[in-house]
């Protein structure tokens, strides 16, 4: 028979078993973890900017498969499609682009455009000045003046509305179109709501006194 005291050695022993295979499961489990990147969520509407990592997969065809930064000058290069303008596509519009230039080499390709990194300020719209929050807000289709407005909590106490102005670079020219929140706001004046676009900022200047 066995002793009290080889009972609590056998025991012991087995709980030491337990918690070491405990602890080998959680470390293969963090190696795990650490090892795969976190792949962060972009709307559907992203658009694509300078700076950006793309994952650029292609069914089928890993060989074809490559993970790459978004050069400055907007433009990416896979393997088969050299300089091709990623800055202001979105994800699916980019896959669909590097489809018609591979179906010169592969029969109906199916590319898939995965943005893993994403620091590209070409996607947002900017609210400076007078408002509630300044801040910069994720661009997204249709989004307007108004859309902008509400979602930094509107005007502050001290903001000239009527003096706002968007300021716009497109091409590497700078244009600036004057906007009137306070009728926009105040009387409904639509027509001083337009349509913004990705890297847009609105500057709300403070009254004069």
């Amino acid at each position: 028979m066995f002793s009290a005291k080889s009972l609590n050695s056998w025991t012991f022993l087995r709980y030491l078993t337990l918690s070491l295979a405990l602890l080998a499961t959680a470390l293969s489990c963090y190696r795990t973890l650490a090892a795969e990147p976190t792949v962060p969520t972009v709307s559907p509407d992203y658009r694509i900017g300078p700076g950006d990592t793309l994952k650029v997969s292609v069914f089928q065809n890993d060989e074809l498969t490559a993970t790459l930064p978004v050069r400055p000058d907007g433009k990416i290069s896979t393997p088969l499609v050299e300089d091709m303008v990623a800055v202001g596509k979105t994800p699916s519009q980019l896959a669909r682009d590097i489809e018609k230039s591979l179906s010169e080499y592969i029969k109906a390709p199916k590319v898939s455009v995965v943005v893993t990194v994403a620091l590209s300020i070409y996607s947002q719209v900017k609210v400076i000045g007078q408002v509630k929050t300044p801040q910069s807000l994720p661009y997204r289709d249709g989004m307007t003046v108004l859309d902008a407005v509400l979602a930094v909590g509107g005007l502050s106490q001290f903001a000239a509305g009527n003096r706002a102005r968007l300021v716009r670079t497109e091409n590497g020219k700078q244009t600036e179109i004057k906007v009137k929140l306070d009728a926009l706001l105040n009387d409904g004046d639509m027509k001083q709501n337009p349509a913004l676009k990705p890297g847009d900022v609105l500057v709300v200047p403070e009254t004069r006194f």
